[in-house]
């Protein structure tokens, strides 16, 4: 086994560490993040930093990098305060990833791929047609994170679009049903496949 300690990380050259820091901790949940301007300018870019903070309230996080430079989610998430999160499937892949270059304010990541606008009553923001799983999200706070200068959103579930045939009697979604992409580093997009669903764990007697 390779053993990496952290001065060597250090040393390393920039892509190196990227790729493999980004890699060594799992699979990553893909989104689609569709937020929307003040003026009217949609946009969609891919994260791979959404997590489950709660279900009760139903809440969700995702990362935003230091805003130093531009960075047109953030500030459409706080002049709007709705954005949503769509899932990716294998036919979306190419499309997805492109949506991670930089692009001026006034031009839509929808123009420049074949991802689609869905438009859904109640939002102004966009979801992203043919998603199997579509979330619509109200920002409800931030927290800077101080040891590398990015900040952590949060915001709640308000509105939950799904294909049904992806929910299982139990509320339980099964992702491989739906082709569901994760995330592998940066730019490595897998299929997880489901092995098996385990009951509730309680300690041995």
């Amino acid at each position: 086994m390779k053993h990496i300690p952290s001065n060597d990380l250090r040393e390393m050259s920039k892509i190196y560490r990227l790729n493999l820091v980004n890699s060594i901790t799992g699979y990553k949940s893909a989104h689609l993040l569709g937020s929307v301007s003040k003026e009217g300018n949609e946009n969609v870019a891919i994260f791979s930093s959404v997590i489950h903070l709660g279900s009760n309230p139903a809440l969700i996080g995702f990362i935003i990098r230091p805003t130093s430079v531009p960075r047109h989610t953030y500030s459409n998430i706080i002049s709007t305060k709705i954005f949503t999160l769509n899932a990716i499937v294998n036919s979306q892949i190419s499309d997805a990833h492109h949506t991670s270059a930089k692009y001026p304010k006034n031009i839509s990541e929808f123009e420049k791929t074949d991802l689609k606008v869905e438009k859904k009553d109640g939002w102004n923001a966009p979801f992203v047609k043919d998603s199997p799983i579509q979330i619509g999200c109200r920002y409800q706070n931030e927290y800077h994170i101080k040891e590398n200068d990015t900040i952590m959103i949060v915001a709640s579930i308000e509105d939950i679009y799904l294909s049904e045939s992806l929910l299982l009697s139990d509320g339980w979604v099964q992702l491989d049903k739906g082709n569901i992409v994760a995330i592998n580093g940066l730019d490595g997009y897998a299929n997880p496949k489901l092995l098996d669903r385990l009951p509730y764990a309680r300690p041995k007697k």
